[in-house]
């Protein structure tokens, strides 16, 4: 078991779940610490008293399973054989959407009685289709997310109670390196392990999740999307001004292809598509979403060193990661003469408006960043988030560090 944080807030709602009547689908990217969340989590059901041999835990990407994913009724009878049904027993199945016709194994599995069905999967299409029409209202989802600014500080062992620390310089580790769990033990064999570390699972993503599963043969115009897309973290996009960028550069992708590819790597949780919301009109819009990437570090595999995007758009990327951990629904807020970062929907359903920024370095970044949030005329909670040291809050505004916002553990 790593040595680093826990993932309380992970193993906590799946503690809330355990022996109810629900299948447990944990879903992320690669390496966001699915597996490793179920170790942690068998490690507490051991403490609790579960016999080992009440306890099935495969990997489908562990060669010796091989012989078992293109045959459901024997692998069915393998984790059977193992379980004493008579006693509570839990069946983790982790990558399970390696296994031809998991769905079957996974309905076989849950109607039998003492049975706690746990499975992972690296590919949100997990959850479309065939399974959520087996399952219907009969699973729960937990989505992972890598490390936390403040899951990052605690697995580097930073005591976060001093108060005179100085937050920036481990931010700048933090979005120029990695916030994956394996990469930041990496970290004391310098930034080329971190690097190789990050293109093997973009490329892993990329090969075999990627353009092997969907058969796509123009490599060349997939790897610019997604180069374009991370250059542009924050910025409204649409398949058509994509495709009219890559036309440009003398590549002819139609925009139906431009929008499969973007399905494609949110799907496998590259990135995370936020759609617009008119403040207005209080409704969702149809076109110019943005993206988000999943891990900052990866915009050096992906982006290149020269890195486009800025580190206003990256603290704002840091932002809507923590957003969406903290349980909100997210959209970006647009009206005809302003445009609000994040409008969220709260776990008890109330609203709240985000702003983000680096610093407030001169008055007219004051102003067009507390202009947007005051132009929204209700009085639901409006947050400006920034790195500055000293904030001054605003006709209703409240001015956050965004560094005490991150390691605020209230709203978690």
């Amino acid at each position: 078991m790593t040595k680093y944080t826990n993932r309380k807030g992970y193993v906590d709602k799946l503690l809330a779940y355990k022996n109810k009547d629900l299948i447990k689908v944990i879903s992320g990217l690669r390496r966001s610490g699915k597996s490793t969340l179920l170790e942690i989590y068998r490690e507490h059901l051991l403490k609790q008293g579960v016999n080992r041999k009440q306890i099935v835990f495969l990997n489908f990407e562990d060669f010796e399973l091989r012989k078992f994913l293109n045959d459901i009724d024997a692998l069915y009878s393998h984790i059977i054989r193992q379980l004493d049904l008579s006693k509570p027993c839990y069946v983790f199945l982790d990558e399970v959407q390696n296994v031809n016709e998991f769905e079957r194994l996974v309905d076989g599995l849950f109607v039998k009685p003492n049975v706690d069905v746990y499975i992972t999967g690296s590919n949100a299409l997990l959850l479309s289709g065939e399974l959520a029409t087996l399952l219907s209202g009969r699973y729960i989802e937990i989505s992972i997310l890598p490390f936390s600014f403040k899951e990052y500080l605690t697995a580097r062992s930073i005591d976060t109670s001093n108060k005179y620390l100085k937050y920036e310089a481990f931010f700048f580790d933090y979005i120029n390196e990695t916030s994956l769990p394996k990469g930041v033990e990496l970290r004391e064999g310098g930034y080329d392990k971190i690097y190789e570390y990050l293109e093997a699972i973009y490329n892993t993503i990329i090969e075999k999740d990627i353009t092997q599963r969907h058969q796509i043969n123009d490599k060349r115009a997939f790897s610019n999307i997604v180069k374009f897309v991370a250059s542009n973290i924050g910025n409204p996009l649409s398949p058509g001004n994509i495709a009219q960028t890559l036309k440009q550069d003398g590549q002819h992708t139609h925009n139906t292809t431009v929008e499969r590819y973007l399905e494609y790597l949110v799907a496998s949780f590259v990135f995370y598509r936020v759609n617009r919301f008119d403040l207005k009109g209080k409704k969702q819009l149809a076109t110019q979403e943005k993206y988000y990437l999943v891990d900052a570090g990866l915009l050096n595999i992906l982006a290149g060193k020269e890195r486009t995007t800025d580190r206003g758009h990256i603290l704002e990327n840091v932002v809507y990661l923590e957003l969406l951990r903290r349980g909100n629904k997210i959209w970006t807020g647009t009206s005809r003469n302003s445009e609000v970062d994040f409008v969220c929907k709260t776990k008890t359903g109330d609203i709240e408006y985000y702003q983000v920024a680096w610093q407030m370095t001169n008055e007219t970044i004051v102003e067009r960043e507390f202009g947007a949030l005051e132009k929204i005329n209700d009085n639901y909670p409006k947050f400006l988030l920034t790195t500055d040291g000293f904030t001054q809050d605003r006709s209703g505004v409240k001015h956050l560090n965004v560094f005490n916002w991150l390691l605020d553990t209230e709203k978690q």
